[in-house]
């Protein structure tokens, strides 16, 4: 089969390899649609973010390695004899941090808590590929009322759809969500469901504003037109906001906001509030300890998204209460577009793409 096959950062090339042979807990699929998220666009031309040490080193050991694509919606050709659930035809998407099964937590019932597992896309091959191997508790299926297309952003939902229950919003909380791409419209959008009051969005783009209005933001600022902090004080009485989540944060290389947009969502939050950080940075932050100490600020960090959240994107994306159509600006056909996909992606504000850029590997 076909597959790409990274030799280096930013040295991506489509390659014949062995096709995968189906093992038990597994099944085989054919991808349908898959899209690099933002942090493997970043790490695809070396851009230090999650996991930057460790596929560094793999790629200094073991390239050409199959890397990433873990958003993704595929149809099952072959299901190992033991796995139930499934059969083939089936249309699914997959969660990407898989738990090991063999540590203290997992041992002890709380394998939703476990780091130790393999993650598709990094230590697993992903869906880059004409077909590719996934492990069955990965997966839950697609309603028919959801596209490819949508299914390749529920993962990516499924973190969200976390976020949002991390933080555990209040009926009528204010809401602020800095940065409103993928992960920033979806936070929004869940946030909206689970009993928000105002919602304040913030981006530098028009596009994404826009998007942001469409789907529901009672306010949608451009950071580039305003001071985001003092006008969302001044939305909310001069308090601040109840909850700010913090989508914009990452390498300024590719249009991300750097550490900015941490600092705003501390001024943005009201004291007694809570941050919900959802950005990657790829290297330490200095952040004024004191003063969240002083203002009795909750700094938070997503918990892990499980099958179960992943099943409730499958419910909310099918019954219409999340909208992801609005989202995907770049659909691009054949699985000789991967490079581009990544280039888009990795510059969103220069293409003007909200969601990632998808690849239609099969019809």
């Amino acid at each position: 089969m076909r597959a790409w096959r990274f030799y280096g950062f930013g040295d991506l090339r489509l390659d014949e390899v062995a096709a995968p042979v189906c093992r038990p807990g597994h099944v085989i699929v054919e991808p349908l649609v898959v899209q690099p998220s933002v942090t493997e666009a970043q790490l695809a031309f070396g851009v230090r973010t999650l996991a930057y040490e460790k596929i560094k080193r793999r790629l200094e050991t073991e390239a050409p390695v199959q890397l990433f694509g873990h958003e993704f919606s595929a149809r099952i050709v072959e299901v190992a004899k033991d796995v139930v659930g499934f059969a083939v035809g089936d249309r699914v998407a997959a969660r990407a941090k898989l738990p090991c099964g063999e540590c203290p937590l997992c041992l002890s019932e709380r394998s939703h808590l476990c780091r130790k597992g393999p993650i598709i896309g990094f230590q697993l091959p992903g869906c880059f590929s004409e077909r590719a191997i996934l492990p069955a508790i990965a997966l839950v299926k697609l309603d028919d009322r959801i596209s490819d297309s949508e299914g390749a952003c529920l993962q990516s939902l499924s973190d969200s759809v976390a976020a949002v229950e991390t933080a555990e919003i209040h009926l009528g909380d204010s809401i602020v969500v800095f940065g409103q791409g993928s992960m920033g419209l979806e936070c929004m959008q869940i946030a909206r469901l689970s009993g928000a009051g105002q919602v304040i969005t913030v981006d530098v783009r028009d596009e994404a504003c826009a998007v942001s209005k469409e789907l529901g933001a009672d306010h949608a600022l451009n950071a580039k037109a305003c001071d985001p902090v003092a006008v969302i004080r001044d939305l909310t009485g001069g308090n601040g906001a109840d909850v700010v989540f913090e989508c914009a944060g990452g390498s300024p290389k590719q249009g991300l906001a750097g550490h900015k947009t941490v600092m705003q969502a501390v001024d943005a939050v009201r004291s007694g509030g809570k941050v919900i950080g959802v950005s990657w940075f790829g290297q330490p932050l200095e952040i004024d300890i004191d003063l969240l100490r002083e203002r009795s600020l909750r700094y938070l960090f997503p918990d892990i998204s499980t099958r179960g959240h992943l099943e409730h994107t499958v419910h909310l994306v099918a019954s219409g209460r999340v909208h992801l159509k609005e989202t995907i600006t770049h659909v691009l056909n054949g699985l000789e577009k991967v490079p581009e996909a990544f280039e888009i992606t990795a510059h969103k504000g220069k293409f003007k793409a909200i969601n990632p850029a998808q690849v239609v590997v099969q019809k």
